[in-house]
């Protein structure tokens, strides 16, 4: 049975600077299959933050951030499956991470096997020793696997910061109540998108 419920508010910060040394930029599974058209798991609005992230990737770079990817990474048979049917076999197109976004050289891809960026990973251990205080996460799939890198960097003693119009849901409410749960749960920061600057 169908119902209304309303999300609770939450802000979002016009501009915002962060640190380019200590801080790192996360892209989240921005895959083929969840973001090109032919994909297995397709998000409807993560083709339109392509050009979102890829501004992000611009500006960080310049100033010196350094850049995560995570990569969801599937066997045959994966425990997922019957959750979303198959997606990202690893190896496969649908596996590999948009070209228009493509990782550049000493840039790290984290494979993972679940939805949190940080479980069963070594991306805690890598920020760490490059000496990050500030994540900064965007991505799909805002309540999924976003939400919970974002929930598990907070948890973790990291300032968390997403930059809303880089972040894509498979329905409006998923993604209003993914920015509710950061913004009040995890007490992350929330931005547009261009407002953000990685500042020296």
């Amino acid at each position: 049975m169908a119902s209304s419920v309303e999300v609770p508010s939450y802000t979002v910060a016009r501009e915002l600077a962060v640190p380019a040394g200590t801080a790192a930029l996360i892209v989240v599974d921005m895959q083929n299959d969840f973001v090109t058209a032919g994909g297995a798991l397709v998000v409807p609005d993560a083709q339109a933050t392509v050009p979102v992230i890829a501004g992000l990737l611009a500006r960080a770079r310049a100033a010196g951030t350094r850049v995560f990817y995570t990569q969801d990474s599937h066997a045959p048979g994966d425990m997922e499956f019957p959750i979303w049917g198959q997606h990202v076999l690893e190896g496969t197109w649908g596996w590999q991470i948009v070209d228009a976004l493509a990782p550049q050289p000493g840039e790290r891809v984290i494979r993972k096997l679940r939805y949190d960026g940080f479980f069963g990973t070594s991306l805690d251990h890598e920020l760490r020793l490059a000496g990050i205080a500030t994540v900064v996460v965007c991505g799909t799939v805002a309540n999924i696997c976003v939400l919970h890198t974002a929930g598990s960097a907070a948890l973790r003693g990291y300032r968390v910061v997403v930059p809303v119009e880089a972040v894509s849901a498979l329905a409006p409410f998923d993604l209003h109540a993914a920015f509710r749960q950061i913004d009040f749960l995890y007490k992350g920061t929330l931005v547009h998108a261009d407002g953000l600057r990685f500042a020296a």
